[in-house]
């Protein structure tokens, strides 16, 4: 099933005092690969300011700009128009087992998504864990089995956690957000020594929604990881990546991937506003 979605992603600054100079990046994107298609899509900010595009380290198209006019407002807001549909696992894809995994030509092509972080850290309880579920599955099973544990080890619970805590620490809690369940699926991952990485996005709720109607979203997260092949999973609701996610970063952790990130002189933020909308068009 191939769906056609609209998403509309607006971020709201208001400051105590006018902010003279402001330097920002804005991962409001979607990509364009096997999987999905984007036919529309424009970056604007209030105030208006010419803006430049480029295209980080980790394949998520950015979107630079800095504003030098003295302002107390700052809107930022993505919209775009992208064609989606299930991932498929490729069905050339190089069988990968346990023994290739700590071969040179692994380590050597996705070190990077083989690393721990503040986000990801390394943890022998989790690690431990990992082994336990792995056991009787080839990596590939082993990934389905790691994110249904965690999608079971975790509560959804909204403003228990925050953008700074690690996987840990919602692991502890016991409770998080989406960007939680995909850093705590990442340590278990990278702890049996399979490539993951975390994908910033968008998820429409509803997999009857009627055409035309609009949503009210919020940015998601989930993994993917490597077994000969790319593929992705969201832990979050247990289920494989389909047409209702649409993908916007990949990155190590949440660091790479923040919808927005800049650096400001003059007044400091006192309100911030985020709105989501997703709408089905076909």
């Amino acid at each position: 099933m191939t769906m056609r979605l609209r998403v509309v992603h607006s971020t709201g600054f208001a400051y105590n005092a006018p902010v003279t100079s402001s330097y920002n990046e804005a991962r409001l994107t979607p990509r364009s690969d096997h999987r999905q298609n984007v036919i529309v899509n424009r970056v604007e900010t209030v105030p208006a300011t010419r803006s430049y595009r480029y295209i980080d380290y980790w394949g998520t198209a950015v979107t630079a700009f800095d504003l030098h006019a003295p302002h107390e407002e700052l809107e930022v807001s993505g919209a775009s128009v992208v064609e989606t549909e299930p991932e498929e696992y490729p069905d050339d894809a190089e069988r990968v087992e346990w023994e290739d995994l700590p071969g040179e030509y692994v380590a050597d092509r996705f070190d990077e998504y083989l690393t721990f972080t503040k986000y990801v850290p390394r943890n022998r309880t989790l690690a431990a864990t990992a082994r336990k579920l792995a056991k009787g599955f080839t990596p590939r099973g082993a990934v389905r089995e790691v994110c249904k544990w965690v999608h079971e080890e975790i509560e959804y619970v909204q403003g228990t956690t925050g953008v700074h805590t690690s996987a840990v620490d919602a692991w502890k809690e016991r409770k998080g957000v989406c960007q939680d369940y995909a850093h705590l699926t990442l340590v278990l991952l990278r702890s049996l020594g399979i490539p993951a990485r975390y994908v910033s996005g968008y998820f429409h709720s509803n997999p009857d929604a009627p055409i035309g109607e609009t949503v009210e979203g919020e940015s998601h997260a989930w993994i993917e990881a490597w077994t000969g092949a790319w593929s992705g999973y969201d832990p979050t609701n247990d289920i494989p990546i389909g047409e209702r996610h649409v993908s916007v970063g990949l990155g190590r952790d949440y660091s790479d991937v923040s919808p927005l990130k800049g650096i400001y002189t003059g007044g400091g933020a006192t309100d911030l506003d985020v709105v989501v909308e997703i709408t089905r068009l076909a």
